[in-house]
């Protein structure tokens, strides 16, 4: 009789411990399927990175295009007067940025303002030099780039208003504050930026026009 009950003892652990292993073997993942698990994640994370850079990249590509579809226009539409003083609240950078515009007026001399710049030419500065129109206000014109050496030689041109004169260039908007990592210094007359209300402030200017204008190559001298 023992030995039968010994065989009947030794099958029923058997059968617990089998029980035992399918339980262990069903509750705990192996650690290649969770590899496999993580893998699949970071896999789907980056194609919808990937995705959403390609819908910013064709986002910003119809952007641009359209913009220089837009200045393209603009630029070589017939040349209007710049705007008054009746319009100005309304001006912005889709309904008027890069319009050809004509002012008339003169120039007041010693009044300019330098404004740190580089371009293909190298670094310099942006010329600045405020015209009162012959309509009573005032606009900011971009006279053009001029090198390093020479800015002590616009810095000290004489005062005064000058002859009357026209000029044809493009409406640009106010660049307020100042550069990517400089601020404008308007009490040390540093510049960075083409801010126009700073500079009316410091150069003590009223009835300023809100934009300033590019003037083209055959204007910026006069």
């Amino acid at each position: 009789m023992s030995p039968v009950s010994g065989v009947g003892r030794t099958n029923l652990k058997a059968e617990v411990t089998v029980g035992r292993v399918d339980i262990g073997a069903h509750a705990a993942p192996s650690k290649g399927s969770a590899s496999r698990l993580l893998l699949a994640l970071l896999g789907l994370v980056g194609v919808l990175v990937f995705l959403g850079l390609g819908i910013w990249q064709l986002e910003r590509r119809v952007w641009k295009l359209d913009l220089i579809a837009r200045v393209d226009q603009r630029i070589h539409a017939p040349v209007v007067d710049a705007p008054g003083p009746a319009t100005w609240a309304d001006i912005n950078a889709a309904g008027y940025e890069y319009r050809h515009v004509r002012l008339t007026g003169s120039f007041f001399g010693g009044a300019n303002t330098l404004v740190q710049a580089v371009t293909e030419l190298g670094g310099g500065y942006w010329v600045l030099t405020p015209m009162r129109d012959d309509r009573g206000f005032t606009v900011l014109v971009n006279r053009g780039f001029v090198p390093r050496e020479r800015k002590a030689e616009f810095q000290q041109e004489s005062g005064g208003p000058r002859s009357p004169t026209a000029i044809d260039g493009l409406l640009r908007i106010s660049e307020p504050g100042g550069g990517f990592l400089r601020s404008n210094d308007p009490a040390a007359d540093r510049w960075y930026s083409r801010d126009v209300a700073a500079i009316a402030k410091a150069r003590g200017l009223t009835d300023v026009a809100p934009y300033f204008i590019d003037a083209g190559a055959s204007s910026a001298d006069s």
